[in-house]
């Protein structure tokens, strides 16, 4: 057991840096040809973020895309051969407007959240206050949200323990893959992202069992960003994905 780790990759990384390379130090003091690890081997086991992962380097989504794939990372350097663990969720933000994801790296993302500008005025004017209030004691600010984020680390590490044992009734799984079939939606990964999405949902509620209620809230946000054929179309809204939802569940 060990504490999860969220390791951030700049967009100004060198692949060296990303792969890892040849310890120089040790090579300098030493005589001797050392590894010295990367951000992959630091991201395993844990999280890696990337902001902007948009605009990454292509040589950098290709390193990305092989550790994604086969949870591993191989090194070829002067001299040097190794492979080494990289399972890490990876988790990345970026404004579309600014330029698209390519479709391979795209497509290793289980879940896509789209975030707007509020516009309730009242909830905007809660959100000032809020960070005026920050910016005034972050201490403080922290300190009268405490058990309202203890309680939901308590409900998450709970969701965790139980995640094993939550079902999901065979029916659901074929109205699953009816919906991913029916909206075109490339390989499987669809379908299996969704099925974990659902039983995750239904562990964090305290459930045992998935519900259809589980999986209307979770496919928009597993399925959308699986559905554009088109690199000059936009991210499908989720629209498209509740519509065939209802279509198929009834």
């Amino acid at each position: 057991m060990t504490k999860i780790n969220m390791v951030d990759l700049p967009l100004g990384a060198t692949e060296d840096r990303v792969c890892g390379t040849i310890d120089i130090e040790k090579a300098l003091t030493e005589g001797v040809k050392a590894f010295e690890p990367g951000l992959l081997a630091k991201a395993n086991r844990g999280i890696l973020y990337v902001d902007e992962v948009n605009l990454l380097d292509d040589h950098l989504v290709d390193v990305l895309l092989d550790s994604a794939a086969s949870g591993w990372n191989t090194v070829e350097r002067e001299g040097i051969s190794i492979s080494h663990p990289a399972r890490f969720i990876l988790i990345g933000s970026g404004n579309p407007e600014e330029g698209e994801l390519r479709p391979q790296l795209l497509d290793r993302f289980g879940m896509h959240a789209q975030v707007g500008t509020v516009r309730d005025a009242e909830l905007r004017v809660k959100i000032v206050e809020e960070r005026a209030r920050f910016d005034k004691n972050p201490k403080e600010f922290r300190d009268s949200y405490k058990a309202e984020q203890e309680k939901l680390q308590q409900q998450i590490a709970s969701a965790r323990s139980s995640l094993s044992s939550v079902q999901i009734d065979q029916d659901l799984k074929v109205k699953i893959s009816k919906v991913c079939a029916e909206l075109n939606v490339d390989g499987l990964r669809g379908d299996i992202v969704t099925n974990r999405a659902a039983k995750a949902l239904a562990a964090l509620k305290g459930r045992d069992k998935v519900i259809a209620e589980d999986i209307a809230t979770v496919i928009p946000n597993c399925l959308r960003h699986r559905l554009r054929k088109d690199p000059l179309e936009s991210i499908d809204s989720g629209l498209l994905v509740i519509e065939k939802f209802y279509e198929v569940f009834g």
